[in-house]
């Protein structure tokens, strides 16, 4: 049995896992709502569903080591649902196509802060982010029904990359309120270098690299 009292982790892993607990929890909750309100087929509408409740299974097992950690998840989970809220509020998909780049783009490239995050955590963390952070098949689905629609209409194209680029702002505008806000995550984020310029370039980086990698995989232009 392998438990790590509360005391002897670092506030930051709690934190870490708080947010990612919501992020898993409100991706539920939307995936399902838009796969109810915009699905355009009861296979579509289906297919959408099962990537929900895997969302659903992910929050438990975050939730689960929470508690293990001595920690409560509803305070853990607290200090982020201002600013994640808010991301889905500014961020709401107007249609399917909106719905489907959301999830893959937008919530992609949050995800891959809470995935450098854990690169600095204890090896149990790390181990437990990658198993939430897989892909469960979301890649696929997005990638698959987004270029069918390209292909039938390439006129919006643009119109689909200018609304990946909004919200991969957003992201990063609240991303920068929730560092702001929590230093002891923003510390676990850029690792034990702490102000090393080099590490936080190459860091983000990355970040860009995978954002380019997924735009691309839709047939979307990243732009700048």
């Amino acid at each position: 049995m392998s438990e790590t009292p509360l005391a002897a982790s670092s506030s930051g892993v709690v934190d870490l896992l708080g947010v990612l607990a919501y992020a898993e929890l409100t991706a539920f909750w939307r995936l399902a709502e838009d796969a109810a309100r915009l699905a355009p087929s009861l296979t579509d509408r289906a297919a959408l569903s099962d990537l929900a409740a895997t969302e659903y299974a992910h929050f438990r097992l975050v939730r689960d080591r929470l508690t293990s950690m001595g920690a409560e998840p509803e305070e853990a989970m607290a200090p982020f649902v201002e600013a994640l809220d808010d991301w889905h509020a500014k961020t709401e998909p107007g249609d399917w196509l909106e719905a489907l780049v959301k999830a893959y783009v937008g919530t992609g490239i949050a995800l891959d802060f809470y995935r450098e995050a854990a690169r600095h955590a204890d090896p149990e963390t790390s181990s437990l982010v990658d198993e939430v952070l897989a892909d469960e098949g979301r890649s696929e689905f997005t990638v698959e029904r987004v270029r069918a629609a390209l292909g039938k209409n390439p006129k919006i194209a643009g119109r689909l990359a200018l609304w990946a680029r909004r919200m991969v702002g957003e992201a990063l505008s609240q991303g920068q309120r929730v560092a702001a806000a929590r230093p002891d995550l923003a510390a676990l984020l850029v690792g034990p270098s702490g102000e090393d310029l080099a590490e936080i370039s190459r860091m983000f980086a990355r970040l860009t690299e995978a954002h380019g990698k997924r735009m691309s995989a839709l047939g979307l232009t990243p732009g700048p």
